[in-house]
């Protein structure tokens, strides 16, 4: 493993960074785009939320669910459950010292293969799509896992 002061010359950590800080801006957006179609479809979870749209019973009927709103919610829900993971496994897997170019191909792959996902799932586009791309994410994380573990791991 790479001491703190040596992570600035570790070009995979850099790498991994750069990459990390495109789809935890990704997820971040997601939550935005939510808030956009709940405000602009007025469509709340929380009583308190719809207040803001209407008064006393007339809010009641901002108390609903609507699918793009869901949608939009799943999609990020979806990030939540794949980007975590990357980052946790990436950072370990980018501080291992894998080789260079193996390691960009996994975070680009999973960049591209998360962009895509979100792309699948608002457009909609039909399937197999959203479930390649997020195939292809989660494949791309279980490799770093399972390199990590054969390669670097004593067990």
């Amino acid at each position: 493993m790479a001491e703190f002061p040596q992570l600035s010359d570790n070009q995979t950590f850099l790498a991994f960074i750069s990459y990390s800080t495109i789809v935890i801006s990704k997820m971040m957006l997601m939550s935005i785009i939510t808030a956009f179609f709940r405000i602009t479809r007025k469509v709340y979870a929380n009583p308190e939320d719809a207040l803001a749209a209407g008064k006393g019973e007339n809010a009641k009927k901002f108390l609903r669910t609507d699918e793009r709103v869901e949608r939009v919610r799943r999609a990020h829900l979806n990030d939540l459950e794949n980007i975590i993971p990357f980052f946790c496994i990436g950072l370990l897997y980018s501080l291992s010292n894998p080789d260079f170019s193996t390691a960009v191909w996994h975070f680009r792959l999973f960049v591209a293969a998360r962009i895509f996902h979100s792309i699948a799932y608002l457009t909609p586009l039909p399937q197999p799509n959203r479930g390649l791309s997020w195939m292809i994410g989660y494949g791309v994380t279980f490799s770093m896992a399972y390199r990590l573990l054969k390669n670097k791991l004593y067990l």
